[in-house]
Formats: structure tokens, sequence, C-alpha cells
């Protein structure tokens, strides 16, 4: 497989807005090259019976039981708001919808 050339390289740069030099070109295009064989040979590795994983662990959620606790009253939560209503922080509208 070719390298990755400094004119791919100026390309993919446009495309992300990227003002690169003349010395950054040959510089990324060593380094994206050296990605794509990396990937390549990770590729090579996998086999058919191995399925794709996110994650080399399995994930589990950790959740609690959903338990009333004692906690604030609203006008213990609201007593240091600067503006309430209707047991509510009030703060600025922005959207600029009623």
């Amino acid at each position: 497989m070719p390298g990755i050339t400094r004119e791919e390289v100026a390309h993919l740069a446009r495309l992300a807005r990227l003002e690169l030099k003349p010395e950054e070109l040959d510089h990324f295009a060593g380094q994206l090259d050296d990605i794509i064989g990396a990937v390549a040979r990770v590729s090579e590795v996998a086999d058919q019976d191995v399925p794709p994983t996110s994650h080399p662990l399995p994930l589990t959620n950790v959740m609690r039981p959903d338990e009333v606790r004692p906690s604030l009253t609203p006008e213990q939560a609201l007593s240091g708001a600067p503006a309430q209503e209707q047991q509510r922080f009030k703060v600025p509208q922005i959207l600029g919808e009623d």
C-alpha cells in the first residue's frame, strides 16, 4: 500500500480548514502513514470469529435503588436564590419564548 502523500495531507487540511506549513505537510504525512499502517495491522489480526467490541471488558451500569431520602424543602432550596417564582428558580429568559 503506497504511503499517504503530502497532497493528500494538504487536501485533508483544507477540508478541516487547517492552515499547514510545507514542513508540517511532510511531518503529518509520515505520522498519518504510521497511523494507517497500525490500523491495517490491527485489521489483519481481527478474525471472523472475533466479534467487534467497543471496550475490552464488559460494561455494566451501576445503579442504586430509587429511594426517598430526607432532603431540602423547596423553601430551603430557594432560600439563597436571587429570584423565585412558583417554587422554582427564576432566571432571565434567553430563548424569546413565552
